[in-house]
């Protein structure tokens, strides 16, 4: 039996997903204790992510405590973890994903299509930004920072007519209830990752890596890893509204993508490409070939060609 230790975000979903991760390690024989760090992500909530340092934000002073000693392993919501990890870490573990769809969430409307024109949907994620004006180009789309419940609070205080979540995070916390309509992938797209839990370690911790392979779900992590081809080939980060998202059957994957502009401005632009796959270097390939179409069509449309911005320091 091995004793390793969990850094976690102390938001109610953050530690609700490194308790299952928890009780599955321990199930397998493993003695686990959990480490709470607030994060600069949480800490920030009068600015978007995107411009405050993006995805990194969430992670860093985990992988502090990784490269410290002080934990083994970090759970993460995946579509929170930068495409390109430090230097010395790694993604050990991905597990089955949850619902991958975005949830509507609202006192008063069903639908997003029962909105008046005018009305006010929060959300300060740049990809539902631009899928929301792609489809409702005449609602009000304002920022909405904080945690799950912070948000809820938000919209139950009459701040919008309604919101846009993340349906796995709802279901996690036993809000399901709370979810008046799903979108379909038809309508808004995912983001890259979205509804999958990933666990990062350092490269030189083989034990950990080893105690967390009964809990990897290969077909989720094919999915992800050409999802997130595509965000990495295309600078991905919350600063971009790029979705990504692929469904693995038969050994087929198809993956589809779309890139936006978050003030509506210019319109969605998507591809889609499927090919048989069995690894993950097949499945990045397949994320790279679109993101390549992806952004000659931008290109070709008049829009600017999205880039690779640097990662911000770890140090």
């Amino acid at each position: 039996m091995s004793t390793f230790t969990i850094a976690t975000r102390e938001s109610r979903l953050a530690m609700w997903q490194a308790e299952h991760v928890k009780a599955l390690l321990e199930q397998h024989g493993h003695h686990i204790t959990l480490l709470g760090m607030t994060t600069k992500g949480d800490q920030i909530l009068d600015r978007s992510l995107s411009k405050v340092g993006g995805k990194g934000l969430f992670v860093k002073e985990l992988e502090t405590a990784l490269e410290e000693g002080q934990a083994d392993l970090a759970v993460h919501s995946l579509k929170d973890v930068p495409m390109d990890l430090p230097r010395g870490f790694m993604l050990a573990c991905v597990m089955e994903r949850e619902d991958p769809r975005d949830a509507w969430v609202s006192s008063r409307y069903a639908t997003l299509a029962e909105l008046p024109a005018g009305a006010v949907v929060g959300t300060s994620s740049l990809r539902r930004m631009a899928l929301l004006h792609h489809v409702r180009p005449d609602l009000r789309i304002e920022p909405l920072r904080g945690n799950l419940d912070t948000r809820l609070r938000k919209l139950d205080d009459g701040l919008y007519d309604g919101i846009v979540l993340a349906a796995a995070g709802l279901k996690r916390l036993g809000l399901a209830s709370r979810i008046r309509a799903v979108f379909e992938p038809d309508a808004m797209l995912p983001s890259a990752g979205q509804g999958a839990l990933g666990i990062e370690v350092r490269s030189d911790r083989g034990d950990v890596v080893a105690a967390l392979a009964p809990l990897v779900d290969h077909a989720t992590w094919l999915t992800v890893a050409a999802e997130r081809a595509v965000s990495r080939a295309m600078g991905g980060s919350c600063s971009m509204p790029l979705a990504a998202f692929a469904t693995l059957r038969d050994g087929v994957l198809d993956l589809r993508a779309a890139w936006g502009d978050a003030d509506g401005l210019l319109p969605v632009v998507q591809t889609r490409a499927s090919a048989p796959v069995s690894d993950l270097e097949q499945a990045s390939a397949l994320g790279e070939r679109v993101a390549a179409t992806l952004r000659a069509t931008v290109l070709a449309g008049g829009g600017q060609a999205p880039g690779r911005p640097e990662r911000p320091s770890h140090a």
